[in-house]
């Protein structure tokens, strides 16, 4: 019988090289500002819209998960992270930990722009000896803004246990 992990492994090993896309709606002033503010920002470029010099803040971007309509319960684990989040896992009873992330900015966030994102599995592998052995999953995630091209690439890793 397969444990979770196995099941993580062999999942997320079939997915190595697919792309899922997805609209993150546009970037809205308000919502730029209320995140600069939890940065604990406090450069007025990024909490005043009506500044002539006004710019969103450059983690907003990467920080985009879901798009407008944001997530219903039901898409949530019980560890409150998205089910979706860590390819390979969803459903199986498994603990998950963020293993770090690498971000290249292209370009400043355009304020009122749709902003996309493409994920793709980068790898998987084994890490740890016996019962201590862990699987750290690569995805890449690239936000594109309409028309005007890549804005961040986010490469994120994940830890499975």
């Amino acid at each position: 019988m397969r444990t979770p992990l196995e099941t993580a492994h062999e999942r997320v090993s079939a997915a190595i090289g697919t792309r899922e896309h997805r609209d993150l709606g546009s970037i809205r002033p308000d919502e730029a500002v209320a995140f600069a503010r939890a940065c604990a920002e406090d450069d007025p470029r990024y909490l005043e819209p009506e500044r002539p010099d006004f710019a969103v803040h450059p983690l907003y971007v990467p920080s985009l998960l879901r798009g407008p309509r944001g997530a219903r319960d039901d898409e949530y684990r019980p560890d409150g992270m998205f089910a979706d989040e860590v390819p390979g896992t969803t459903g199986l009873d498994v603990r998950l930990m963020a293993g770090g992330q690498d971000i290249d900015f292209h370009r400043a966030p355009p304020l009122g722009e749709r902003i996309d994102v493409d994920r793709t599995v980068d790898r998987v592998e084994w890490k740890g000896r016996g019962d201590s052995r862990f699987l750290l999953i690569t995805v890449v995630k690239t936000y594109r803004a309409s028309g005007l091209g890549a804005v961040a690439t986010v490469t994120e890793r994940f830890i499975v246990r």
